[in-house]
């Protein structure tokens, strides 16, 4: 039976009377939605032969510092970019978009927007990097769990007893205000259509 713990100083998996605890923080999981974290750029631009490729770029190293002690939320996101072209030449410089979206229950995106990174290409160099930043704000209100939920998560059961064998997740309006209440912040390049097709179909 797994537990989330309310506070205190409980840790993850730690064995408590009556389960075992795992502490809900109010801060969004990060990550990187699925085809978002690469993208190429080809030369000329319509072509998609692998001759034409002129610059790839990979989003990664995806890192959350966060505060949750006021009214909002505030996780501060840095990433690493790095940037590869075809050939070497001429120092240059190659901007790239790139968004954070704030998504709750794993559906519903509740903010974005989009920024840019710039990448520089040494004189004679192919390869190039960067770091990237990232804000995302989230009303503390919205991710706290209502009392009566946090009490049925967190009573504690006895062996025996047949509420013991019961999973509160299992009631659907208990999963359904955890799920509200859950949030993430995605960080990704911001791609056209094109871009994210071919990273799907490739």
């Amino acid at each position: 039976m797994i537990l989330l713990a309310a506070g205190g100083c409980s840790r993850t998996g730690e064995i408590t009377e009556g389960g075992i605890s795992a502490v809900r923080s109010a801060c969004p999981h990060v990550g990187i939605p699925a085809g978002t974290g690469d993208v190429t750029l080809f030369n000329p631009a319509t072509s998609r032969e692998a001759t034409a490729i002129d610059v790839t770029a990979v989003l990664t190293n995806l890192q959350s510092t966060c505060d949750e002690t006021g009214p909002q939320i505030q996780a501060n996101l840095t990433f690493d970019i790095l940037a590869r072209r075809n050939q070497p030449g001429p120092a240059r410089d190659v901007t790239l978009p790139y968004f954070i979206t704030v998504v709750r229950g794993g559906t519903s995106v509740t903010a974005k927007r989009v920024g840019q990174v710039t990448v520089r290409f040494a004189d004679g160099q192919i390869r190039a990097q960067t770091t990237g930043q990232a804000t995302a704000s989230i009303d503390r209100a919205a991710a706290t769990l209502p009392e009566e939920v946090r009490k049925r998560l967190t009573e504690k059961r006895k062996a025996g007893d047949q509420a013991a064998a019961m999973d509160p997740l299992a009631d659907p309006a208990i999963r359904s205000a955890v799920l509200s209440s859950t949030f993430e912040a995605l960080v990704g390049f911001q791609l056209t259509e094109d871009q994210l097709k071919y990273n799907v179909t490739r």
